[in-house]
């Protein structure tokens, strides 16, 4: 039986294979190109970074430069977490990422009480607490600048005010955008179609400019807010398209069914459509997300040092120069953990969803 079971196993790989990699001489080939053009590249990756890498010293003599030098980033890593944020406070900084995860994973979990009361936590809580906590002046803190923020810490900060403000806001412009009040309809329409039509760096270079301008000498936002703002604005705008995608998906029925039932047009759409039409279309709001995520690293355009502007600004560091390479693999490794994380998380959620609803 082993053996019989053995042979069956075997006969199903042959025939798989045959199918997907070889169905055809021209097939073959491209498959045994590709196959050995993706081993001769684990092998160089698996040689430069870490056959061959040097991890111990403290500056950049210590490198060989006959493989990556992880000494550069050990000697980085807490510019890359926190940038120019006093050393001796980064201890708030790490409180903070705490926070912060704990209050993502209690909103995400499903298992740790009403998701009311975290959604409250982790969209209006945890960003001014975060905020106050890290640029101190209150409950004896000493004050940092946002000018000394930097790193991962300013990517999260602006990534995570994007996406939790912009869904909400995404939603009521699709609905206003949907409205019988013509009013209301055109006023959406100009904002979505505004700032979709505007660049991004755009955006920043207006927030960052344009703002202070227009606003009185004695009320002058910092440039981290101004720089979130747009970058809120922005999103808003491309997440209202989404969102109103989903809408025009609901059959019409559903909203007869809720007329039928002498709802209300706030609790029909908070009840019945607006759930339905985000679980229809999850992955494209997740695809904004993701690309949000990404989208932080324009801010270096206005001064502001993210995770890859200050990669870049420690690869200027004239100790270090020459290794460029290691800081740009840790900056696409960390973009890459967080937006794969997301993408996971919403495969997941479309899956319970649709397990719940059948």
């Amino acid at each position: 039986m082993p053996e019989a079971r053995n042979i069956s196993k075997l006969g199903k790989s042959k025939r798989w294979l045959k199918k997907n990699l070889f169905p055809s001489f021209a097939s073959g080939m491209t498959s045994v190109a590709l196959i050995l053009m993706l081993a001769w590249l684990f092998v160089y990756s698996l040689d430069w970074g870490l056959l061959s890498a040097d991890f111990l010293g403290s500056q950049a003599s210590d490198c060989s430069r006959d493989g990556a030098c992880w000494v550069f980033i050990k000697e980085s890593v807490f510019q890359i977490l926190y940038g120019y944020y006093p050393e001796g406070e980064s201890w708030r900084v790490y409180l903070s990422f705490a926070f912060i995860a704990v209050s993502v994973f209690g909103l995400l979990s499903n298992k740790l009480g009403s998701i009311k009361v975290w959604l409250t936590i982790t969209c209006f809580v945890m960003p001014l607490f975060v905020w106050t906590f890290l640029k101190g002046d209150l409950w004896g803190l000493e004050p940092v600048e946002t000018s000394q923020w930097g790193g991962l810490l300013v990517t999260i900060i602006v990534s995570f005010v994007g996406i939790c403000f912009s869904l909400p806001f995404g939603v009521l412009l699709a609905l206003g955008r949907r409205s019988d009040l013509r009013a209301i309809k055109y006023t959406c329409i100009a904002f979505i179609e505004f700032w979709r039509g505007v660049p991004l760096i755009t955006v920043l270079f207006m927030s960052s400019v344009m703002i202070p301008i227009f606003l009185p000498e004695s009320l002058q936002l910092d440039k981290l807010l101004r720089a979130l703002l747009g970058v809120f604005l922005f999103s808003a705008a491309y997440m209202a398209e989404v969102v109103r995608g989903g809408l025009q998906a609901i059959p019409k029925g559903q909203y007869e069914a809720a007329d039928s039932l002498g709802l209300n047009y706030f609790t029909k759409m908070r009840l019945i459509i607006v759930p339905q039409a985000l679980k229809l279309v999850i992955p494209g709001i997740v695809n904004n997300f993701i690309g949000l995520f990404k989208d932080t690293s324009l801010v270096a355009i206005i001064g502001m040092f993210d995770l890859l502007g200050i990669i870049q600004a420690a690869n200027s560091d004239p100790d270090w120069l020459g290794f460029a390479v290691e800081g740009y693999f840790v900056a696409a490794f960390i973009f890459w953990a967080f937006c794969f994380a997301m993408s996971r998380y919403s495969q997941r959620l479309e899956l319970q969803l649709s397990q719940k609803s059948s």
